[in-house]
C-alpha cells in the first residue's frame, strides 16, 4: 500500500496532509496501540527535519507498507528533486575544509543538513578541491565496498551505529546523540539514498 504523494516545504506547507495521510495509512494497514504511535512520531520526526531546510525547498512524502514473513515493512519516505548532472553526483557528498556540516546536532540535525548540501550544487572551489569526497559522518554510515558510478549511494542509520559503537570511545558525542534519538530508537533503519536526479529519506519500521 503507498498513500498519496503529498509535497511538503521548509515552511511546513503539507505537514497537516502527511499527518492526515498518516492516519489513513495506519487505519487502511490496522495498526494499533504502540505501533500507532510509532508511526506517528516517525512522520512527526521525518517532517521536523524538513522544517527551515532551506529557502525555496520542497519535495514528496508519502508512507507505503509491504507484508513480510517477518511482519509488515512500513517506509515514511521523502524525495528531493536534484537538478544537477552525473559529473557532480559524488561532489555532493563532499565536504568543505571548514567541515561547517557536522556543526548540526542530533540524527535529524545531520540528515536535514547533508539533505540541504545534497540539493544545492557544490561551490567551484569544492569541485576543484582535493579533499576526501565524503565527510566522517557519511562514511560512517556507508559501506566499504566501493559503489558503482551508475548505482545509488546509500548511507545507512544501522551502518552508522554498529560503527560508532565499534569506536564508541573514540565516538563518545556520536553514540550520545544516538541514545537521544527518537528516530533513531523507534526506526528500524534509517536511509539517505542519492540519486542522480533526487535525494530520498527512507525511514523503516517493521511491525510484527
Amino acid at each position: 500500500m503507498k498513500t498519496d504523494v503529498i509535497k511538503v516545504d521548509s515552511n511546513l506547507n503539507g505537514s497537516q496532509q502527511a499527518i492526515s495521510a498518516t492516519d489513513k495509512f495506519i487505519a487502511y494497514n490496522e495498526i494499533s496501540g504502540k505501533n500507532a504511535i510509532h508511526m506517528h512520531l516517525l512522520t512527526e520526526e521525518t517532517i521536523s527535519m524538513i522544517h527551515g531546510i532551506m529557502d525555496d525547498f520542497a519535495g514528496n512524502f508519502w508512507l507505503e507498507s509491504r507484508k513480510t514473513d517477518e511482519g509488515l515493512m512500513c517506509r515514511v519516505c521523502v524525495s528531493v528533486p536534484r537538478p544537477v548532472d552525473c559529473e557532480q553526483e559524488m561532489q555532493f557528498i563532499s565536504v568543505s575544509s571548514s567541515g561547517k556540516n557536522m556543526n548540526a546536532k542530533g540524527i535529524i540535525g545531520k540528515i536535514r543538513e547533508f539533505v540541504r548540501m545534497s540539493v544545492q550544487p557544490p561551490p567551484q572551489k569544492e569541485r576543484n578541491s582535493n579533499s576526501q569526497l565524503v565527510d566522517a559522518w557519511w562514511n560512517m554510515g556507508t559501506s566499504k565496498n566501493k559503489i558503482a558510478a551508475s548505482d545509488a549511494a546509500l548511507w545507512s542509520m544501522q551502518t552508522y551505529r554498529k560503527n560508532v559503537s565499534d569506536q564508541k570511545e573514540l565516538n563518545n558525542e556520536a553514540w550520545d546523540e544516538i541514545e537521544k534519538s527518537i528516530i533513531a530508537n523507534i526506526a528500524d533503519e534509517v536511509k539517505i539514498r542519492l540519486k542522480s536526479s533526487s535525494t530520498e529519506v527512507i525511514v523503516e519500521k517493521l511491525l510484527k
